[in-house]
């Protein structure tokens, strides 16, 4: 069938209405959440250190196809230009440096649910053989999704988790430190790195930052692309992701920290790669659930 080049007034409009029916449909999901909170539960397949590079190599190719290390580039750098310029009035600031950008760890699951909708999409495509370009179009299906009430609430859960683990880490740092003013970042530096304090400092928080990234990648990793991808309740979602993890401690503890060191590493060089990083490790994460709960474990356990 050929395809016919439609104007753009005609193209908004057709996409502000889509988008209007997506926020109405979010709406009727939000109400939806509350009884819809628990569904059968759901088979949990094994898998090996070798799947998550698969994971990995699929995440690249959906990268390359959409591109959203760009749609990462302009949401991270305003983002980190805010920082910087808030860091560098307020030196006050910068017990939260570190917190906020290891942080970034216990937010990614709901960060990467838009990506992992673009993933699933291009899967569909390829089902159905259909040789369309793929677009970011795509990520307004997160909207219009049955279940974007229960991944707005699961995502306040990790913001919420986020911003815990923020109030934990000044107050990890108050009490080793007391509230005495930063005057330089280079006084900062010392106490923290040269100080016997910055170094129970250092250890205590790297400790406790993991015990809150671990949670959030036990209740996140599956769940997300979970209620994207099937009609489970909310409660059953978490309790899948907790049982993939428990299911797979020496695959998904590397696939953790897999995650750590693309975090670090993007973050190191002026958080330049977490331009690419954060996307590749959200696409892949789409993948690594599909092997997670392969279609072929569709079918509901009994009990």
């Amino acid at each position: 069938m050929p395809h016919t080049i439609r104007n753009p007034i005609e193209y908004m409009s057709d996409e502000v209405a889509g988008l209007a029916h997506g926020v109405e449909r979010a709406g009727k999901s939000m109400h939806r959440t509350s009884t819809h909170m628990f569904t059968a539960p759901l088979a949990v397949q094994r898998i090996a250190l070798a799947d998550l590079g698969d994971a990995l190599v699929l995440g690249y190719r959906d990268l390359a196809a959409y591109r959203t290390d760009v749609f990462f580039l302009i949401g991270i750098y305003p983002l980190v230009s805010l920082l910087i310029a808030a860091v560098a009035f307020n030196y006050q600031l910068l017990p939260f440096l570190f917190p906020i950008v290891s942080g970034t760890a216990i937010v990614g699951p709901f960060v990467g649910v838009v990506l992992y909708e673009m993933s699933r999409r291009r899967e569909i495509d390829a089902l159905r053989r259909r040789e369309d370009h793929p677009t970011w179009s795509y990520a307004a299906g997160v909207v219009r999704s049955r279940n974007f009430g229960a991944i707005a609430m699961l995502g306040v859960i990790l913001v919420a988790l986020y911003l815990l683990w923020l109030a934990t880490a000044y107050g990890i740092y108050v009490a080793l430190h007391g509230v005495q003013p930063i005057q330089t970042v280079g006084f900062f530096v010392q106490q923290v790195l040269q100080t016997p304090a910055g170094w129970w400092l250092i250890g205590l928080g790297c400790a406790i930052g993991f015990l809150f990234a671990a949670l959030a990648l036990m209740i996140g990793v599956v769940s997300f692309p979970l209620l994207l991808d099937r009609d489970v309740g909310l409660g059953t979602a978490i309790w899948t992701s907790v049982r993939a993890v428990a299911g797979n401690p020496v695959p998904m503890a590397a696939w953790g920290l897999i995650v750590v060191a693309g975090l670090v590493l993007g973050a190191i060089p002026l958080f330049i790669g977490l331009v690419v990083t954060m996307p590749l490790l959200c696409h892949a994460t789409w993948h690594l659930y599909r092997k997670l709960v392969p279609r072929r474990a569709e079918r509901q356990m009994a009990g």
